[in-house]
C-alpha cells in the first residue's frame, strides 16, 4: 500500500474513532456535569491542571522520539522504555509527596486526595508512551483508536457515571480518569508489545535523550501556555469558578483536541517520511490550512451564536454562567487545530525548537494578561485564552509558510473565503435562533440556528463550490472521492 493510500486509511480510522469518542465524551461529561455541578467539577479541574503539569515531566519525551526517528532499533525502545518508566516512577512519588503542599497552595483542601490518586496516572501513561508512539508510527490507528474508545467507555460510561450516581462526588471523575488510563496502557502494551528489558546506555542515547530534552522544553513551554489560565484560576479563584470555565472550556475544545491528537500523529508520522519532498509537504499543509479556515470556522462561529442556549440545553440553568466561555471559546477551536496539526511540519524539517522559541514571549504576555484578567471574572480568562492561542497559531504557522515556501495568495485566499462564510453563517445562525424564539425552548432555538446555518452553507459550496478554494475541494476529494469530483466538476463548469 503507498504512504498516500495509507495515511488516509489511518487518518479514515482516526476519524472514526474520534467521532466515537466524542460523541461517548459528550455524553458522559453531560451527564456527569449535571449530577456533580460546578463545585466537584471545579475540585477535579485543580487536580487535573497539576496532573497535566506533572505528565510534562513524566512522558519526558522519549517515546515520542520513536515517531520521528526514520528507522527504529530494538534498542531504541528499550532506552525509551526504561527511562519512560524511571521519569514515570520518579513524577508520581514527587506528586504523592507534595499533595498536602499543593493543596495548602490553592487554598483547597480537598484537593489532596484527588493529587494523590491522580499522581498514580503518571506512570501508567509514561509505561504505554512507547508502544503508543510506536502504533503512530506504523499508521495503525484501527488499534489505536478502539483502544482510545475501549479507555473511555470502561472508564467514564461503566465507572464515572454510575459512581456518580451512586454520590461519590468527585472521586467517580478521579476513578473514571484512572480506569481509562489503565485501560489505554494495557491496550497498548497487547497491541503492540516490545521489549522492556531495562537498557540504560547505548549508542544512540545522546540523541534519544536531545530529541526527549527538546520534547520536553516544548511541553513544559506549550503547558504554560495552555494552561496558565487554569492554574491561575485555580490559584486565585474558588472551585465553583473553576467547574464553570473548565466546562465551558473543555466543551468548546473538545472537537479540537479529538480531531488534533487523533491527526497529529498521522500528520507527523506521514510528515517524516515526506522529510526529502517539500513540495509534496507544501501542497498538503495548504490543504489542511485551507480545509481548517473554509471549512471549520464558519461552522464554530454559528455554534458560537448558540452557546448560551446550548449550555442551557446541555447543562440546566445552573451552569448558565459558562455561556460568555464557551461562546468565547468556540471562535478560538480553529487556532487550536491549526496550531496542533502546524507543529508537525516544524518538527519533521529539523525545526524542533522553532515551537517552544517562537512562544516563549508570549508566555510574559500571558501571564500579565490573565493577573489583570482576575477582577473581571471567568470571560476575561477565556477572551485572553482565545486571544493567546490566535497569537502562537499565527507564529508557528507563519514560521512553517517560511520553512515551506507557502506564499501570501494562497493563506490570504483561505482566510478570505473562512470570513466570509462565517459572516453567513453566523448571520443564519442568529435568524435561526431568533426565528424560533417565541417557543422559549433552549433546544428549538439550537435545532433552528444550526438547521439553517448548516443548511444555508451546504447549499452555497454545492452551488458555488470555486468559493471554498481548490486546496479545501482537494482535501475533500482525498476522503470523499465522488464528492470531491463533483465539486470539481462543477468548478471547472463554470465560465
Amino acid at each position: 500500500m503507498s504512504l498516500g493510500k495509507q495515511g488516509i486509511r489511518a487518518v479514515k480510522w482516526s476519524a472514526i474513532a474520534t467521532v466515537a469518542r466524542f460523541v461517548m465524551q459528550f455524553a458522559a461529561q453531560i451527564i456527569l456535569a449535571r449530577i456533580l455541578g460546578p463545585e466537584n467539577y471545579g475540585i477535579f479541574g485543580i487536580g487535573l491542571v497539576v496532573l497535566t503539569l506533572t505528565n510534562v515531566f513524566s512522558n519526558f519525551g522519549f517515546g515520542w522520539s520513536l515517531l520521528h526517528r526514520k528507522v527504529v532499533t530494538e534498542e531504541d525502545v528499550r532506552f525509551a522504555f526504561t527511562w519512560q518508566v524511571i521519569v514515570g516512577s520518579t513524577a508520581t512519588l514527587v506528586l504523592f509527596l507534595l499533595a498536602p503542599v499543593l493543596a495548602e497552595f490553592f487554598h483547597e483542601p480537598r484537593v489532596e486526595p484527588v493529587i494523590r490518586w491522580l499522581s498514580l496516572a503518571c506512570v501508567i501513561s509514561a509505561v504505554s508512551s512507547p508502544a503508543g508512539n510506536l502504533m503512530h508510527r506504523d499508521l495503525n490507528f484501527k488499534a489505536a483508536g478502539l483502544i482510545q474508545i475501549g479507555g473511555y467507555v470502561a472508564g467514564y460510561l461503566l465507572v464515572g457515571v454510575p459512581m456518580a450516581l451512586l454520590g461519590y462526588g468527585v472521586d467517580s471523575l478521579v476513578a473514571a480518569w484512572l480506569v481509562q488510563v489503565s485501560f489505554i496502557s494495557v491496550g497498548s502494551f497487547i497491541a503492540h508489545p516490545h521489549s522492556y528489558r531495562p537498557l540504560f546506555r547505548y549508542e544512540g542515547g545522546g540523541v534519544a535523550m536531545r530529541t526527549g530534552g527538546t520534547v520536553f522544553f516544548t511541553n513544559v513551554v506549550n503547558w504554560c501556555l495552555g494552561s496558565m489560565d487554569r492554574f491561575l484560576l485555580s490559584k486565585l479563584a474558588n472551585a465553583h469558578a473553576v467547574g464553570v470555565y473548565s466546562v465551558g472550556a473543555n466543551l468548546a475544545t473538545m472537537p479540537a483536541t479529538l480531531l488534533v491528537s487523533s491527526l497529529q500523529p498521522a500528520f507527523t508520522a506521514a510528515g517524516s517520511k515526506m522529510q526529502d519532498d517539500p513540495s509534496r509537504m507544501r501542497n498538503v499543509y495548504l490543504q489542511i490550512f485551507s480545509t481548517v479556515w473554509v471549512l471549520l470556522l464558519p461552522v464554530f462561529v454559528a455554534l458560537s451564536i448558540s452557546a448560551f442556549d446550548i449550555v442551557k440545553l446541555l447543562y440546566g440553568d445552573k451552569w448558565i454562567d459558562t455561556g460568555w466561555v464557551l461562546a468565547i471559546m468556540f471562535l478560538s477551536v480553529p487556532s487550536v487545530v491549526c496550531l496542533g496539526l502546524s507543529t508537525p511540519v516544524l518538527w519533521n524539517f529539523g525545526r524542533k525548537k522553532h515551537e517552544s522559541m517562537l512562544q516563549l514571549p508570549i508566555l510574559a504576555l500571558g501571564a500579565v494578561g490573565f493577573y489583570y484578567s482576575i477582577p473581571y471574572g471567568v470571560n476575561a480568562f477565556a477572551l485572553m485564552a482565545a486571544v493567546l492561542v490566535t497569537i502562537r497559531a499565527a507564529l508557528v504557522c507563519f514560521s512553517v509558510f517560511h520553512l515551506l515556501k507557502v506564499g501570501f495568495a494562497p493563506v490570504g485566499s483561505a482566510l478570505l473565503r473562512g470570513i466570509l462564510l462565517s459572516i453567513v453563517a453566523g448571520l443564519c445562525a442568529w435568524l435561526g435562533g431568533y426565528g424560533l424564539s417565541s417557543f422559549g425552548s433552549a433546544g428549538a432555538r439550537v435545532m433552528g440556528s444550526g438547521l439553517l446555518s448548516m443548511t444555508v452553507l451546504a447549499l452555497v459550496v454545492y452551488l458555488k463550490p470555486d468559493i471554498i478554494g481548490i486546496h479545501a475541494i482537494a482535501m475533500i476529494t482525498r476522503f470523499s472521492p465522488k464528492l470531491g469530483n463533483k465539486l470539481t466538476g462543477k468548478v471547472l463548469a463554470q465560465p
